[in-house]
């Protein structure tokens, strides 16, 4: 289903003893007057398909998208040559293994998702489905602002719903999908890869980007990264036993360990997008051999 997909729009994290992972770290399907093609390296925004529910539903408009992921001139998408030869050599190693399956990216706010999964869709070939990026008017802000996140997460899980049935696939979720049981539902027709990262280097990213498309956070005031890290522990720990759901677990702090750096924002979104592959052939390949032992 690369070439050409369509799906009908509905109306519309860790605990500190991570014993799964085994250390501490902090088709076509139905048919639809609504129809959206995905093809092969496109990005398309469930933040405008949110949106437009309510006006789908009762007017059916064409919906206005940019499904184009294009990067901009001068942007390096891989660190280094090396890094680009490293990922399309792991990606062609993983490719069978996949089967074609979707790969579901978890994970905090500003961890990364979108990033690592342009770098994903691109070396796999798959598609690049985006819940976080919008393009242009409206964002989630103002879906938060306007209708309720109630009302945005009941749209993510029907989304999800939908996308569950599709294949090659990269899909970016949003921090708050990990905690409907539902939603994993629908992930576990994947590959879910958990891309976890000290709350501390998220909340500065977040600090340094502001906090304006961040609408769990833009209402608090004071200092952005204090607010930031406030926030961020509190949804953490409202996610705790969510995130080792995935079937994968990539921990910067390893990396970074492992590579002597003393912070992960040194580590560049090629060698995340490199370790994800690692792990997801890793998982990949013990499940084969458990069938067959």
């Amino acid at each position: 289903m690369e070439a050409s997909v369509s799906f009908s729009l509905k109306s519309s994290y860790l605990t500190k003893n991570d014993t799964k992972f085994g250390r501490k770290c902090t088709g076509s399907v139905r048919a639809s007057s609504l129809q959206l093609g995905f093809q092969r390296g496109q990005t398309v925004d469930l933040a405008n398909l949110t949106r437009n529910r309510g006006s789908i539903k009762s007017r059916n408009p064409p919906l206005k998208i940019s499904c184009c992921h294009k990067h901009p001139a001068g942007t390096e998408i891989h660190n280094s040559f090396d890094d680009a030869l490293v990922l399309k050599r792991k990606a062609q190693d993983v490719l069978p293994y996949l089967n074609e399956r979707c790969i579901y990216l978890v994970g905090m706010m500003g961890s990364g998702k979108t990033t690592v999964g342009k770098i994903l869709s691109e070396v796999l070939g798959y598609s690049f489905f985006d819940r976080l990026q919008a393009v242009g008017i409206p964002s989630v802000a103002q879906i938060f602002k306007e209708h309720s996140e109630a009302f945005f997460r009941d749209n993510e899980s029907e989304v999800l719903k939908d996308l569950s049935t599709m294949r090659r696939l990269v899909v970016a979720t949003g921090g708050g999908a990990v905690i409907r049981p539902l939603n994993w539902k629908y992930m576990k027709h994947g590959i879910s890869v958990w891309l976890d990262v000290p709350l501390d280097a998220l909340a500065r990213r977040i600090a340094a980007v502001g906090t304006a498309s961040r609408p769990l956070l833009d209402k608090e005031s004071g200092d952005p990264y204090t607010k930031a890290f406030a926030k961020l522990t509190s949804l953490f720990e409202q996610r705790s036993d969510a995130y080792p759901n995935a079937d994968v677990r990539v921990c910067l702090e390893d990396m970074a360990s492992k590579q002597g750096l003393s912070d992960v924002s040194a580590l560049t979104p090629s060698a995340i997008a490199i370790e994800a592959l690692l792990k997801i052939e890793i998982y990949l390949t013990e499940k084969v051999a458990a069938r067959n032992s």
